[in-house]
């Protein structure tokens, strides 16, 4: 087992890549053999790699900085070393898009991915697990997009009215995120620098657990009139990622 650092996420990435039909088995085998130990090895965390339940060609992962600085540093001795060279091919031969990534903040203190006491099993362990220890946990991303100045205030609001609710009604708050808008520090990967987002990570112990949840949700007057006040607010409608962790995930 490997243990990471308690605290992983003054800076995080939330990268969705499209890949070519079929191809996400491939990507997960190869990511968790070998990018999970070397980009940690270069100063960052492997936060969260997760199925989309939706979306069958989508690959959902987090990872996280100490600060911008430290991303710069940790992506350039990743994506200029050995590891990446020997394997980008293939890794890239599985995608059709791996640009959508935001980047990320926690969106109060104490906000951010608590990861003490997590170990993550090494990558023979992973291979060993039976289809029901591999698929345990589920994760829900919610992303909601803003006016451009009030996610500090919204999330104040989250924390104080919505984030009640949710723990009431069987949710984990795993973490809560803003927009980090600094300048990317590594432009060699674009991220969606024009977007202003709420990004909430929540865990339960399975699917079944999270649709008892939803229905719960439902029926909660409370619920809805803090939804529909968040709803005002944005300018979309809320994205919402229903992911199963891969077996060597930390999030789950």
């Amino acid at each position: 087992m490997n243990r990471p650092s308690r605290l992983a996420s003054p800076v995080v990435e939330l990268r969705q890549y499209t890949l070519k039909p079929g191809q996400r088995e491939t990507l997960i085998a190869l990511f968790d053999r070998e990018f999970v130990e070397t980009q940690e090895a270069t100063g960052m965390t492997v936060i969260g790699q997760f199925r989309d339940l939706d979306r069958p060609d989508m690959f959902v992962w987090l990872r996280g900085f100490e600060d911008m600085e430290a991303r710069k540093d940790a992506l350039s001795a990743f994506y200029g070393g050995s590891v990446w060279a020997a394997h980008r091919d293939a890794a890239n031969a599985t995608m059709i898009d791996s640009d959508d990534v935001l980047l990320l903040k926690p969106a109060w203190p104490g906000a951010a991915f608590d990861l003490s006491g997590l170990l993550r099993p090494i990558d023979a362990e992973a291979e060993t697990a039976n289809d029901e220890s591999r698929l345990s946990g589920f994760v829900e991303i919610s992303i909601h997009h803003l006016q451009l100045g009030i996610e500090a205030g919204f999330a104040e609001r989250f924390r104080a009215e919505a984030a009640p609710l949710l723990a009431a009604n069987g949710a984990r708050l795993l973490g809560a995120f803003i927009s980090e808008h600094a300048e990317n520090t590594f432009p060699r990967l674009p991220v969606r620098a024009a977007e202003n987002v709420f990004v909430i990570v929540t865990g339960f112990d399975d699917v079944d657990v999270h649709a008892g949840h939803q229905a719960a949700l439902a029926a909660s007057p409370a619920w809805q009139a803090a939804h529909e006040t968040m709803t005002a607010v944005s300018t979309k409608p809320v994205e919402r990622l229903r992911l199963t962790p891969t077996s060597r995930s930390l999030l789950r």
